[in-house]
């Protein structure tokens, strides 16, 4: 199969549009082609396109920044001798200044497939500023690799920001092309807009959307491997507990929890008794880990695992959202009194629980803290929110 990028650099007619214009790329560490090639240097060697500027989104064009909040600055390529500009440092949106750098903006992240991961909103915020300015935006598709099941409650209005960037789930089940024509319908963009569509994705083929002819390479420092790409949509949840996401270890985000406080076996045989069928289509395994850094650092942990993966795995089945919401409500059943939602200011809002920010409101987060809350009293909201989504992106379905 071919994604955006392999298309684009091996189909001189694909190109001839950009004849003439100023080209910028906006990449990180896993926009690389078939070959391994860096996005910037295959597009670099393309006849007939003119490189003026790169961005980095956030972690960097170079993907070396660890942690939230944690800014790139701007520089120079040194092999180019062009501007790279930082979408996560001084600003978050496109300036003006930035915007003049080139008249064709080329997009070319892996996402994750999750509405909190911050290159959905990143795309979001440069189809806008090229709307004001006249320019234009390209998306190189990518895959998702969580594929297409869609999970988890929408967006509320008024809950937006920099990890909600408008009214969809936590597993959206896009790729960024999709997404992009999503945005520009629903806000009303007018802007010139294109795809570049990959060759020979089956989003319900093997490997359940990562395609298995195609190595991973982190497309942000802990998003290590497919396994985490499909955990992700719940364990990213933890960013707002003060209980360790992993951190600091091998396999962050992996982890539906781990704290040297709480009984990970009895935590799972409650999860067990209150809902059996959340945990269906992965593997949850007892771990014990200890940080180097971040929450718990330098102390010894026990956790769960999610194995979302090889025989353990059914795509079908398997709901990170709800199992994460599961594991929360284990802990907070268990230990009532427990100290589990992390005040602290995230991505950049000062007001809100980061728990409610990263959900997208506060349904999930009073469902685990509500002791006569059922199940099925987050599944009725979710479900509903879910049907509607699917049914709005059907016709923006692009493979």
């Amino acid at each position: 199969m071919k994604f955006g990028i392999d298309r684009l650099v091996a189909d001189a007619e694909l190109r001839r549009p950009l004849a003439g214009r100023r080209v910028a790329l906006v990449a990180h560490p896993a926009s690389v082609t078939a070959d391994l090639t860096h996005s910037l240097d295959a597009l670099a060697a393309c006849e007939g396109i003119t490189l003026s500027a790169a961005f980095g989104p956030q972690h960097g064009l170079k993907g070396d920044k660890q942690d939230n909040m944690v800014e790139t600055a701007d520089e120079t390529d040194p092999d180019y001798g062009i501007p790279v500009f930082s979408l996560y440092g001084e600003v978050r949106r496109p300036t003006a200044a930035m915007m003049d750098s080139a008249d064709v903006f080329l997009f070319d992240l892996q996402d994750l497939g999750c509405r909190i991961y911050t290159f959905v909103t990143t795309l979001l915020y440069m189809l806008e500023a090229a709307a004001e300015s006249g320019k234009a935006v390209w998306v190189l598709d990518r895959p998702n690799p969580a594929g297409r099941p869609v999970e988890g409650t929408t967006l509320r209005a008024g809950q937006e920001s920099f990890v909600g960037a408008g009214p969809m789930p936590m597993r959206h089940g896009l790729t960024l092309g999709e997404m992009g024509h999503w945005f520009v319908a629903h806000f009303g963009l007018d802007v010139e807009y294109r795809v570049i569509g990959m060759e020979g994705w089956q989003p319900d083929g093997p490997g359940h959307g990562w395609p298995q002819d195609r190595v991973w390479i982190n497309p942000s420092p802990n998003a290590a491997n497919v396994n985490m790409a499909r955990a992700y949509a719940g364990t990213v949840m933890i960013e707002g507990a003060t209980v360790s996401e992993g951190r600091g270890t091998t396999r962050p985000l992996e982890i539906l929890f781990g704290a040297p406080d709480i009984d990970a076996k009895a935590v799972l045989t409650e999860m067990r008794g209150f809902a059996p069928e959340w945990l269906a289509g992965c593997a949850i395994r007892e771990c014990w880990f200890e940080p180097t850094f971040h929450k718990h650092a330098g102390t010894l942990c026990h956790g769960l695992m999610v194995h979302a993966e090889g025989p353990f795995y059914d795509h079908a089945a398997f709901q990170p959202w709800r199992l994460q919401a599961l594991a929360f409500k284990a802990i907070r059943r268990l230990y009532p009194d427990y100290d589990l939602w992390r005040d602290f200011p995230y991505e950049y809002e000062f007001d809100r629980l980061a728990i409610d920010v990263i959900n997208g409101g506060p349904d999930l987060r009073e469902w685990v803290d509500n002791p006569d809350a059922a199940p099925a009293d987050l599944d009725a909201i979710a479900s509903r929110d879910e049907a509607a989504w699917r049914d709005e992106i059907a016709p923006l379905l692009l493979y």
